[in-house]
């Protein structure tokens, strides 16, 4: 079999087993974790349209500027709408998909190695372990080392919340493109002329690089993968790794400044999208952490970081969906579980770079595991984890790869000392054993992400009285699915936990709110802004409260606040809207029903409101036009029907009305006041016996109307 055939056939396989693997995620639900900020919960994905894509590139939502991402999440609903199936089908297409990248890519680095080591004479440097002139089993090393290393990226259970989350679907897309990008990198690197890049002449300029098509090839997949999730920011410096080591591009100063240079416009995007994640992540106080972990501790944390997440790739088992950032009195060099992991990560660093003149290989891979996981590993801290196994997306390559030049070297050795046919199966059955074991804890890992349920009881398990955001998302499921009491009970968890913990305070509000005891609804909203007054949805809910209570002015009071402070909230004008609507203040219900539309045109009940608000300032034509737009967006939407009925009744189009009747009674065929509506439509009509036997109908389901007409 020729290699490039098999080459592809190795590739396509680790895909295929990838694929096998998660495919038990395929009968998980959502998680309420940025699940719901992402998809089910966000009404900006439901229209891709015009008003949508400015708003995917514009809007800093969910704490992310990520506009592919959003493309991506639009595109799923289009197709699958809520049904969590087609979303998860659509992460394990992009890991698989990863995985194939993986294996060819290694395989062209391994290639470019070979190269790089053999001198004008065709011997052996000895520069790193894959060496020329061995035996004919050397032949299938690249293979083998690109095969283990795509196969541990696919099936490896460190990488499952990556694939298994469907609001992960960021790491899947930023790591398609960072790879496409390296991918078209190397196409140019590997084909520059041997002489340009020893010397650094106009090979290493800018002109020079940007009129090869693999480096605008390389740019746009890097700025796609930006545009997915800024954590592509390292790419550049992981390009000069290569330029370095196997390309030999840098040899001394000045090739380094030239390669240096030809990679401004990518350091260039680099910054721009650091500075559009800062921007996001302070528009929702993601970074508060900042302002009370010294750089010390953070620096701490982030050395054990880089030293766990190389022993859960070793010994991949308690891997938890969250990792709690550790109190200030436990951060501290003098503790073993932080001592040792600065001796770890200061060892392997003294050692690659006492090996670099003689073994550039090893350098390159910390250098790649480091500088990837740099702006993820707490330096500049977003959220209060301490470390997520998303996170090792990318960086996992490295330790990845080293392994696979490990069972390659390994397999290579003892193959060349001629061992029998025992050794070989041995060798065999501690492969697929090792397979076999991580395939399995992937499977349970995904078991884990089945539903918000499983994860967050998993979380508490492993973290027990350390999570107080497991209690919150957990009891908001309860909640969801109306078990009020399990509800109650973990938010109450959650402030035992922490007393300021002021999402537990709002949320235990709406479990009162839900049970209609609207003064303590009320006094929870307040002890949630007085731990943090800018809390938005503590005054949208306090606002419904209001609202629900008969409260008017104080429910448009929050709604005003809840709008002064996120500004971009369609549903705080709808609901401020619905005040208007109720208090008849038509006009201003109008124009809040109209903002929250721009904002979002897919919001099929602000419609339905707005053709209401228009009927009763007699604007009909307008009316009909907001009812009809709402039934477009919802087929089934009953309120709809209803009120366009009646507009059209009262503009004498009694035909239409009376469609619209008969599809509201197609709807719901126990619905007692649409025969009557009907009924009435029908004596208007000079339809009597049509009208007796609707009435008739409305009386035998019970309704007293029906009855007394019917008599009539």
């Amino acid at each position: 079999m020729k290699k490039l055939n098999l080459k592809y056939l190795i590739a396509g396989s680790v895909s295929l087993i990838t694929s096998v693997v998660y495919l038990f995620s395929l009968q998980n639900d959502f998680v309420l974790w940025d699940d719901d900020h992402y998809v089910y919960n966000n009404p900006h994905i439901r229209s891709f349209n015009l008003n949508f894509l400015k708003w995917a590139f514009t809007t800093f939502h969910a704490a992310n500027w990520h506009p592919l991402t959003w493309i991506s999440h639009a595109l799923d609903y289009a197709i699958w709408g809520l049904n969590p199936l087609g979303h998860h089908l659509t992460n394990i297409i992009l890991h698989a998909v990863n995985a194939f990248i993986v294996v060819v890519l290694v395989l062209r680095l391994v290639e470019a190695s070979k190269q790089e080591s053999l001198p004008a004479s065709g011997g052996a440097t000895g520069d790193q372990g894959v060496q020329t002139g061995k035996p004919a089993s050397s032949h299938y090393t690249p293979l083998i080392v690109a095969g283990v290393t795509g196969l541990l990226f696919g099936i490896h259970p460190i990488h499952v919340e990556s694939v298994a989350w469907v609001a992960e679907r960021k790491d899947l897309l930023c790591a398609l493109f960072f790879l496409l990008s390296i991918m078209s990198y190397v196409k140019y690197a590997a084909n520059i002329p041997q002489s340009a890049k020893r010397i650094g002449h106009r090979a290493n300029t800018i002109y020079f690089a940007f009129t090869q098509r693999a480096v605008l090839f390389a740019l746009c997949f890097f700025i796609l993968a930006l545009m997915s999730k800024p954590m592509a920011v390292s790419l550049p410096v992981v390009l000069l790794l290569l330029d370095w080591y196997p390309f030999g591009r840098i040899r001394s100063v000045k090739t380094f400044l030239g390669a240096l240079t030809e990679k401004i416009p990518f350091i260039a995007f680099s910054l721009v999208s650091s500075v559009l994640t800062v921007l996001a992540q302070k528009s929702e106080g993601a970074m508060a952490m900042m302002e009370v972990v010294p750089l010390s501790a953070r620096a701490l944390v982030a050395a054990k970081a880089l030293a766990a997440y190389l022993w859960k790739m070793l010994v991949p088992v308690n891997l938890v969906p969250y990792y709690p950032y550790p109190t200030p009195e436990e951060v501290t060099l003098s503790s073993p579980g932080y001592l040792l992991p600065v001796l770890v990560v200061a060892g392997i660093t003294v050692a690659s770079l006492a090996m670099a003149p003689r073994k550039k290989l090893l350098p390159v891979l910390w250098g790649y595991y480091v500088v990837t996981l740099l702006p993820v590993l707490g330096l500049v801290q977003v959220g209060d984890q301490a470390m997520a196994d998303r996170y090792s997306y990318l960086p996992g390559i490295g330790p990845f790869l080293f392994a696979g030049l490990a069972v390659a070297w390994l397999l290579r050795k003892h193959l060349a000392e001629k061992r029998g046919l025992s050794y070989k199966v041995a060798a065999i059955v501690v492969c697929l054993l090792v397979i076999g074991f991580l395939s399995y804890r992937s499977v349970l890992q995904i078991g884990i992400w089945k539903n918000g349920i499983t994860l967050w009881s998993y979380v508490i398990e492993k973290e027990p009285g350390r999570v107080p955001m497991a209690h919150i998302n957990r009891g908001v499921v309860s909640m969801d699915k109306g078990d009020m009491e399990k509800a109650g009970d973990d938010f109450d968890r959650a402030i035992a936990i922490n007393p300021l913990a002021y999402k537990a305070h709002n949320n235990r509000g709406l479990v009162f709110l839900a049970m209609k005891q609207y003064d303590k609804a009320m006094e929870a909203f307040r002890e949630a802004l007085d731990i943090n007054p800018s809390y938005v949805d503590a005054y949208f809910n306090r606002g419904l409260a209001f609202t629900a209570s008969g409260r008017p002015n104080e429910a448009i009071e929050d709604f005003n606040k809840a709008i002064a402070l996120r500004p971009s909230d369609g549903d705080a004008y709808y609901r401020r809207g619905l005040v208007f609507l109720g208090t008849e203040e038509y006009d201003k219900a109008i124009e809040d029903f109209n903002r929250a539309i721009a904002l979002n045109s897919a919001y099929y009940l602000v419609y339905t409101n707005l053709g209401v608000a228009y009927g009763k300032t007699g604007r009909v034509d307008e009316a009909l036009q907001a009812l009809s737009k709402s039934i477009s967006l919802k087929p089934d939407n009953p309120s709809a029907y209803n009120n366009r009925a009646f507009t059209y009744y009262r503009m004498g189009r009694h035909e239409e009305a009376l469609k619209d009747l008969d599809t509201l009674i197609q709807l719901d065929q126990n619905d007692a006041p649409s025969y009557i509506n009907r009924g009435n439509l029908h004596i208007a009509m000079g339809r009597k016996e049509l009208a007796v036997a609707d009435f008739r109908k409305a009386c035998d389901l019970g309704n007293a109307e029906g009855c007394s007409l019917l008599k009539r």
